[in-house]
């Protein structure tokens, strides 16, 4: 069975926050916010995990909701050089 990704977490550090959005595979055009986190409290790594995690459920679920299939989650992997201008 071939996998195809349908879509993304993305984390982006905007102001004092550490926002957490649902995007379309190769961009961020439509992108929505899930949810944030205060920047002193994704610092520390048991909160960011906890965060990280909470947002992989959440984005599992509306995932399986919609296909039937849960998604696995492969590496981590830094946002393409073109998202990473100014403080997204």
């Amino acid at each position: 069975m071939t996998q195809e990704q349908i879509g993304r977490l993305a984390f982006r550090k905007e102001g004092d926050n550490w926002i957490a959005y649902y995007a379309h595979a190769n961009t961020m055009e439509g992108a929505f916010v899930l949810g944030s986190l205060e920047i002193g409290l994704s610092t520390e790594k048991k909160y960011r995990d906890r965060f990280t995690s909470l947002m992989r459920d959440i984005v599992g679920d509306m995932v399986e909701k919609a296909t039937g299939h849960r998604p696995d989650w492969g590496i981590e992997e830094p946002a393409p050089e073109h998202e990473r201008i100014g403080n997204a």
